[in-house]
């Protein structure tokens, strides 16, 4: 029997010592060194503080800011620890209810757009996490915000053109716009306005 557990529990602590720590130190300083940004967190700073991170949306909800899309999350909107979708199927009634509430919600911030409301503003992404809308969800709240900072849409459209990711290489993905760092970057360009 002890001919059996000493090369057991010797192949378990190896194994542990491998797949345990060195694996990840080692990956971990490779990410560190190849990716920096991402391998910490893709935090984003302003003036010396961290205000987020590219990869987890943040709610906005104030007519001076681009509103990103609906979080799934609980118990608060954009909680990384609960990511998850809302599980609600097409045809559940309570899916159908919360997104005519969210159209509806929108179509009253925006009296002004009579067409259709982007579907990324009324429903939530399946991480419930998403920081990015469509450069169409974007172009949708335009005129709302610059009413509300007192610019014009055509500085808003240039600032939305320039905070819009292309696909990878002009083949893999959407356009997408990254809410919190469009925010930040109309609260640089409002406070160049004023100045």
């Amino acid at each position: 029997m002890s001919t059996i557990i000493r090369p057991a529990i010797t192949l378990f602590v190896v194994l542990t010592a491998i797949t345990g720590l060195a694996y990840p130190l080692v990956v971990t300083g490779a990410a560190k060194a190849i990716f920096p940004d991402q391998a910490a967190g893709s935090l984003i700073e302003k003036n010396g503080k961290v205000v987020g991170s590219s990869l987890i949306g943040q709610s906005f909800s104030g007519p001076t800011y681009f509103w990103s899309r609906p979080s799934a999350t609980g118990p608060q909107p954009n909680n990384g620890l609960a990511s998850g979708g809302s599980n609600l199927g097409p045809t559940n009634p309570a899916l159908k209810d919360a997104v005519k509430a969210r159209i509806d919600t929108v179509r009253a911030a925006h009296p002004d757009q009579t067409g259709p409301v982007p579907t990324d503003l009324v429903t939530a992404s399946a991480s419930g996490l998403d920081p990015h809308i469509s450069p169409a969800a974007a172009a949708y709240q335009i005129h709302r915000v610059a009413k509300a900072r007192g610019l014009t849409d055509d500085t808003l459209r240039q600032l939305v053109n320039a905070n819009t990711t292309r696909p990878q290489w002009g083949l893999f993905g959407e356009p997408v716009v990254n809410v919190l760092q469009l925010n930040l970057a109309l609260d640089d360009a409002a406070g160049k306005v004023k100045a």
